[in-house]
């Protein structure tokens, strides 16, 4: 059943999500408040791990996340999910492409496609600065603003902008190297779901 289930939530993933792997964090937010297969502090780490690795996001999220509730064939089950609906449309697309390839409503379409794929990869880059920047559970339970923000993070990712931006001998800097420092970094002062 967690199998049916796990193919469900990514399969739906996968056909709203337009936009890119950024696009299925919203639909990670509804699948882990619906069944509680991982956290938010999971989903954070799903990021982390899924940008440092080889490949697309949303099919290393869908894969971690599939490994996490099920273990192996759960990551294959979310990842096939995940593309299915692609491969669907893709061969339907096909199949018609040369018929409508010049159609004026097709092509408005994908031109009102545009907005909707930039306000999934917005709102999904909010809701991970929200958890990367702010501590609302602290500030809840303290009420005191010192313990809304997350310092240490804000002042890693100043200095991580600064020397990608500013300083020229490690702007040129390959971006593995800040990630991996990043990490290190995050291990070692011990950062939230670290």
């Amino acid at each position: 059943m967690i199998y049916l289930q796990l193919f469900y939530e990514f399969f739906k993933a996968g056909l709203f999500a337009v936009g890119g792997g950024l696009a299925t964090l919203p639909f990670l937010y509804d699948i882990s408040a619906k069944t509680g297969w991982f956290t938010v502090d999971d989903i954070a780490n799903m990021i982390a791990i899924s940008e440092s690795t080889p490949g697309p996001i949303g099919i290393n999220m869908a894969t971690y996340s599939g490994f996490t509730t099920a273990g192996p064939l759960g990551s294959v089950i979310a990842t096939t999910g995940l593309v299915a609906p692609s491969i669907i449309i893709i061969i339907i697309v096909a199949a018609f492409l040369n018929k409508f390839k010049e159609n004026f409503f097709v092509n408005s379409a994908f031109y009102g496609l545009r907005p909707a794929s930039t306000a999934l990869i917005s709102s999904a880059g909010f809701t991970v600065a929200i958890g990367c920047f702010l501590h609302l559970d602290a500030y809840r339970a303290t009420g005191a603003l010192t313990d809304l923000f997350e310092w240490k993070a804000i002042i890693l990712a100043v200095i991580v902008w600064i020397l990608t931006n500013k300083v020229k001998l490690t702007k040129k800097w390959h971006p593995i190297i800040f990630i991996g420092i990043s990490a290190v970094v995050g291990v070692v002062l011990k950062f939230a779901g670290a």
